[in-house]
């Protein structure tokens, strides 16, 4: 095995980490945040990652990466589980609202990085979906990076943490 094939591996793995990612956190964070900007951006990118599932493993396994895409999801379900568990409870509102987006750029980082390895490798596959995807993932990126001004007009509600959340359930609303 070459290093470029290692490097795709491991980028694949990483992939299928961040994919599931994409898809819990933001669905978590945006159950957090209710019927407001920042949650309606968030949904629209659980549902791309949602969507793109079944693609992805094609992707991986016409690459031979079976393996990586198992160990990817468990390692994410992990992370997921300890990050909902404790880290959400414990910071505010707008500052998990950005580690989701800064979840979700690494994971175009990703993706970008296997675009090019998987073309190097002659994995036409693999690359086409990257391409596609990041066409999208970005567009929906922006979207809700746009939506962090909304924090701004409610100082009170970025500020709330997970645990008051869950202990003085307020609904957030858009205004």
């Amino acid at each position: 095995m070459n290093h470029l094939h290692k490097l795709q591996a491991k980028l694949c793995r990483e992939l299928a980490q961040s994919e599931h990612d994409a898809w819990r956190h933001s669905l978590r964070e945006a159950r957090r945040l209710g019927d407001t900007p920042p949650a309606i951006a968030l949904r629209a990118i659980a549902a791309h990652a949602r969507s793109m599932q079944p693609r992805l493993e094609v992707a991986m396994r016409r690459g031979g990466q079976r393996i990586g895409l198992a160990l990817g999801r468990t390692v994410a379900a992990i992370f997921s589980a300890l990050r909902h568990a404790i880290v959400d409870r414990l910071i505010d509102t707008e500052r998990s609202y950005r580690a989701t987006l800064l979840g979700l750029r690494h994971g175009v980082d990703v993706m970008r990085l296997l675009c090019a390895v998987a073309g190097r490798r002659g994995d036409l596959y693999l690359a086409a979906y990257c391409e596609g995807v990041l066409a999208e993932r970005l567009a929906l990126l922006q979207r809700a990076e746009r939506a962090l001004s909304w924090f701004a007009d409610r100082p009170a509600l970025a500020l709330r943490s997970g645990l008051q959340n869950a202990l003085h359930p307020g609904p957030m609303r858009a205004r």
